[in-house]
């Protein structure tokens, strides 16, 4: 059962609150599976564009709607995330330090949402602000914008201001985590505080609690009709969620693998070994709808049909164009305008001739 494992171990009355290790150890782990995740639906679109394009176009909806999901269910059953109830902990609220509710008593509903708010919406809130971060100083390196555009003095305060706020948050975790170790906080975290929780380890009374509670499940019967599809609904959504957690149980260190093996550190080492010789370009292509033809001039870009400006290729088919005919068009529509190949931003590359 992934709600309790074999990873799971009675703690002692007295050693209730888990070591900062702990609590950083499970923070890292969904950190760690995103990554590895996407990597795997890049893949995917990169070999069919044409049937999974979409799941790397929407990754981040598809991604917090699962996250959703899985935490909602290891909330609900566990009274902790899934990454906690990994490590054998769980939420309990704040308050009278004596009470010790089980895991199968549930967090308080206010606790509840607040904890499934923050676990979910804030990482994701998070990513799509440094990616607009990371889009607007491609824009503004570039001079993809005009320089009479109205935006261009917000975003250039936006984007000189954005590493001051990205260090106060960063060092308000790290503040929080030092008066942790400490012992002069309760939380090593201040989403924790945020939600009006605070983690201890699992007792013995707690995996009793939580097998006894999953046998219940199993044995429980309905006997009206409306009451009954309610009760298939919430099997459907709880067996979704229950394959989560047990598939990333299984999977987290594969997982984990993957993000340290694709990581920024092993690039150059990767395209070593995976180097291969620079393919022909093709002779016929298969035209998509939508996609540009190409012009008879190679010194004509196939997007604007003029002599090319500022020349960028695509490494994912070779093909070259106006910068920003091609940063338009990729960012629109994530593909090449020739060929269709599942295409970003970052696959855009510069040329430099001699005579410029």
């Amino acid at each position: 059962m992934a709600e309790l494992g074999a990873h799971l171990t009675a703690a002692p009355a007295g050693e209730e609150r888990p070591s900062v290790f702990e609590a950083v150890a499970q923070d890292s782990l969904m950190a760690a599976v995103k990554p590895a995740l996407q990597h795997l639906v890049k893949v995917l679109a990169e070999s069919n564009p044409a049937r999974y394009g979409f799941l790397w176009h929407w990754f981040d909806e598809i991604y917090v709607l699962l996250d959703l999901l899985l935490q909602q269910h290891s909330l609900a059953r566990c009274s902790a995330s899934f990454s906690e109830n990994f490590y054998s902990m769980k939420r309990i609220p704040m308050g009278d330090g004596r009470q010790r509710p089980l895991a199968t008593a549930g967090l308080p509903k206010r606790q509840h949402w607040k904890s499934l708010l923050l676990l979910v919406l804030v990482p994701y809130l998070k990513g799509k602000l440094e990616k607009l971060v990371s889009s607007l100083r491609e824009e503004d390196e570039y001079s993809i914008h005009p320089p009479s555009s109205s935006w261009k003095r917000f975003y250039r305060a936006f984007l000189a201001a954005y590493p001051y706020v990205n260090m106060t948050w960063e060092g308000w975790f790290l503040i929080q985590q030092l008066c942790y170790i400490l012992g002069k906080a309760e939380h090593h975290s201040p989403m924790l505080k945020l939600a009006g929780v605070r983690l201890v380890r699992l007792t013995a009374e707690d995996i009793q609690a939580l097998e006894k509670k999953w046998a219940e499940t199993t044995s429980s019967q309905t006997h009206s009709f409306i009451s009954r599809v309610q009760l298939a609904l919430r099997k459907a959504l709880a067996g979704i969620a229950f394959s989560l957690s047990t598939g990333l149980s299984v999977s987290v260190f594969f997982l984990q693998f993957l993000d340290w093996w694709y990581s920024s550190e092993n690039q150059e080492t990767i395209k070593s070994l995976t180097a291969l010789p620079t393919p022909p370009p093709p002779v016929h292509l298969e035209q998509e709808p939508g996609s540009a033809l190409l012009p008879s001039l190679r010194t004509v870009c196939p997007l604007c049909r003029k002599v090319r400006v500022n020349a960028t290729a695509l490494a994912t088919s070779g093909f070259v164009f106006c910068y920003r005919c091609a940063h338009g068009y990729v960012k629109a529509h994530q593909r090449c305008p020739v060929t269709g190949y599942a295409t970003e931003l970052q696959h855009l590359v510069k040329l430099y001739s001699p005579e410029s």
